[in-house]
């Protein structure tokens, strides 16, 4: 796991308390929309800056259905599920992710094996969340598959990614799947969503840090990372995502760790760990072969 991969947990962990604080400001779907829709803004104004041209025409359809699956119905899924079921229920659903893009990757991607040692990491790690986020069964049954949906949602859009614009410049990739995404999410956000707005300093203090470094900067970041590295590898390290949403929440929010949760971010290291071992196939390819000139 590299140092990027690192920064980006720990930017969408903490993101998770900036949200619930954002939601406290705004209806959750119009706090989605401001935060993607600032965060595409910036990320225009550094195509313009860098001149990074727009994108060829065969790439247009694959950005407008990364940009509906990964921003605009990703979000409004979530959105929707968490007015549901619990917090903790919707992010291990969530964040199932890694499981459903290694599928994926291992019918689709050349040489993106599922392997049975990827597939236990895979599992740990999750059943690690579940443990971390304290999830009670409950709620509708329809409800859950709609937040199972999400992570299918996003798992899709990393696949096309991978399979159809792993060509492209990242920012300039990332720029218009999201603005795109944040365009769907402000229709979703006029048309069906009510409630009151309550703008003030650290408001617009939420929108900015959600929009410019949790979603501009880190979707730069793990497209970027997942361009380089395999799905499942790339993947399975943001099951720590929620991990520092949790640890997040008792520094800030004053929310209370427990000795399960704890046991459950072992689990989640373990996972990871598991997953982005090497294999020994992979240690003898990396073997140096010895120096016959000097052995003899």
């Amino acid at each position: 796991m590299n140092a990027t991969m690192v920064m980006l947990c720990l930017i969408w962990g903490f993101n998770f308390v900036v949200m619930k604080l954002g939601n406290g400001a705004f209806p959750p779907g119009e706090f989605a929309a401001l935060r993607f829709l600032t965060g595409s803004l910036v990320l225009i104004g550094i195509c313009l800056l860098k001149k990074i041209a727009l994108p060829k025409k065969a790439d247009v359809k694959w950005l407008v259905l990364c940009g509906l699956f990964q921003t605009a119905y990703f979000n409004i899924a979530i959105q929707i599920s968490l007015t549901h079921i619990s917090a903790g229920l919707t992010s291990v659903m969530t964040y199932s992710m890694p499981l459903f893009l290694s599928i994926m990757a291992h019918k689709w991607l050349p040489g993106e094996r599922l392997t049975a040692a990827k597939t236990f990491g895979i599992m740990i790690g999750i059943a690690g969340l579940f443990l971390a986020m304290n999830v009670h069964a409950g709620g509708s049954f329809l409800i859950m598959l709609l937040a199972l949906s999400s992570a299918i949602s996003w798992a899709v859009a990393n696949l096309l990614f991978k399979l159809k614009l792993k060509h492209c410049d990242t920012v300039q990739y990332t720029t218009w799947q999201m603005t795109i995404g944040a365009v769907g999410l402000l229709l979703y956000t006029l048309l069906f969503e009510q409630g009151e707005s309550h703008w003030g300093v650290m408001p617009v203090v939420y929108i900015l840090f959600s929009g410019v470094v949790a979603s501009a900067l880190a979707f730069v970041m793990w497209n970027h990372a997942l361009s380089r590295t395999e799905a499942s590898k790339a993947s399975v390290s943001l099951l720590l995502v929620p991990i520092v949403g949790v640890i997040s929440g008792s520094i800030f929010l004053d929310e209370q760790i427990s000795i399960v949760t704890l046991a459950g971010i072992l689990l989640v290291l373990a996972g990871i760990w598991v997953v982005n071992r090497k294999s020994p196939e992979e240690n003898r390819l990396n073997v140096s072969p010895p120096n016959i000139d000097k052995a003899l």
